[in-house]
């Protein structure tokens, strides 16, 4: 018993002196075991740490997925959405598929987002705010770290304008954007050739050289009634000059000011074409005209906004003689194009798939997922010159066109939008309506405008509150 307790004791005395030469003496081979010791508790509560990150989010493609898309506004026809979304995507992970919220066409996106939960969400300036307000979107900053995600890859004009929505309001990210919307001049060259009219020029004209081409191709031939030009009137007009519609600390009613009284003197000027308006008042023409029933000779507008639904219409077997020039501006404003629109992609607050359908955004950002979509006629969102010389290729309606006059001057940034100037925009259709038509003045429909934009104002403070 003695001996056994012995050794029990030089045991003892053998542990604690271990102990005491590991927690600190002063020999350096006391320091280099500490050393050793802690490196190694570093790499592995660093390893702990990668593997709860790697644990705490299931990769794409992993296993079988279903993730739905909605689109709150803008143009994307189903031919885009599969071509640039859908089919890259699964292509790329056969066991993901992304299918389309498709509602009906008068349903609002509230309704929509208050009945489905769309796992991502595409959005574009004129609806950001609407969905803010219902709660939808996700703050996408812990999934940027946690997907290395990295938006120094993406234009300047296009994230600037994402992080200002939320700008001093608690910083979140909210959208990531998807491509950059530009203008372009699109124009039917066989109404040009009717009539006998040069073509818009491969530089950048100003808006008298257009009211000019105008004028000689708005008439009436063989009970066919032509329309030189189409523009989206007054809101369309005002992204020359990158003009917002809302102050933005007030709210209130922002278009008496010089530059807008430019822009409704603009579109007066437009409106007084001879032969514009017809006789039953028809004032308002659009993508239409131009693109199926083929009587207006040039429109500006977005990009977007044409090239999906050319190329759709093409399909079933209508196709014209048209091409692109660059979107015209004020003589003073040259080299400047319009507002670049961004559209965007965001993950829903309430999906139960929020990484995936992060990773399914990081995918369509990539090199890989940007170039399809500049090939398929969308001007990307990354910061990469070579994918403009492939613009348009894989398209069938695009060859042939003159796509790099899509390149030719500088977009400007898109305006701050106010949470209300998506509710009020109406008022600008009412303002075009009443230069068109309702034979008032330009300083009296600015004035008439002011007051009705702002009485909605009061309404919507009341509803919302100040935003």
């Amino acid at each position: 018993m003695k001996k056994l307790t012995l050794c029990a004791i030089v045991l003892l005395l053998a542990l604690l002196t271990a102990a005491c030469g590991n927690n600190g003496g002063d020999g350096k081979g006391s320091e280099s075991q500490t050393d050793s010791a802690s490196s190694k508790a570093d790499q592995t509560d660093a390893g702990k740490e990668t593997a709860s990150e790697q644990a705490d989010f299931k990769k794409l493609g992993d296993e079988p997925l279903k993730l739905s898309f909605y689109s709150t506004s803008g143009t994307m026809p189903d031919i885009e959405f599969n071509t640039i979304i859908a089919d890259p995507i699964h292509k790329k992970y056969p066991n993901v598929t992304i299918e389309r919220i498709t509602p009906a066409a008068d349903t609002t996106l509230e309704e929509v987002l208050s009945t489905h939960t769309p796992d991502i969400i595409y959005s574009t300036s004129t609806t950001h705010q609407k969905v803010i307000r219902t709660g939808a979107y996700e703050d996408l900053r812990e999934l940027i770290k946690t997907h290395s995600f990295d938006v120094t890859r993406i234009k300047p004009l296009l994230w600037n304008y994402v992080t200002e929505i939320t700008k001093g309001k608690g910083d979140e990210i909210y959208a990531i954007p998807f491509n950059s919307n530009q203008h372009v001049l699109y124009y039917n060259k066989d109404i040009f050739d009717k009539f006998g009219v040069e073509y818009p020029t491969d530089e950048q004209q100003s808006w008298d050289q257009i009211l000019e081409l105008a004028k000689k191709l708005t008439r009436t031939e063989n009970g066919v009634h032509y329309i030189g030009l189409s523009v989206d009137n007054l809101t369309g007009l005002a992204k020359g000059l990158g003009l917002p519609y809302l102050d933005r600390e007030t709210g209130n009613a922002a278009i008496d000011t010089p530059e807008w009284l430019r822009i409704f003197e603009l579109n007066k000027q437009i409106f007084e074409i001879p032969g514009y308006i017809t006789p039953e008042g028809t004032w308002n023409w659009g993508r239409d005209q131009f693109m199926k029933d083929q009587v207006v000779a040039m429109r500006v507008t977005w990009l977007a906004n044409m090239v999906g639904p050319l190329e759709e219409l093409r399909q079933q077997g209508v196709e014209f003689n048209w091409d692109i020039a660059p979107a015209p501006n004020f003589e003073d404003q040259l080299g400047k194009t319009r507002e670049a629109q961004v559209h965007t992609l965001s993950v829903n607050s309430q999906s139960k798939h929020k990484d995936e359908a992060f990773q399914v955004i990081a995918e369509i950002l990539s090199d890989d997922g940007q170039r399809i979509m500049a090939r398929n006629g969308r001007i990307p969102a990354i910061i990469k010159p070579d994918l403009d010389k492939e613009y348009g290729l894989d398209i069938p309606v695009l060859q042939g066109k003159k796509v790099q006059n899509v390149f030719i001057g500088t977009p400007l940034q898109e305006h701050y939008f106010h949470p209300f100037e998506t509710d009020i925009s109406s008022k600008l259709t009412d303002a075009a309506q009443d230069l068109a038509v309702n034979g008032l003045d330009v300083n009296s429909v600015i004035r008439k405008t002011s007051d009705a934009i702002n009485k909605d104002i009061e309404t919507l403070k009341a509803t919302y509150g100040n935003q």
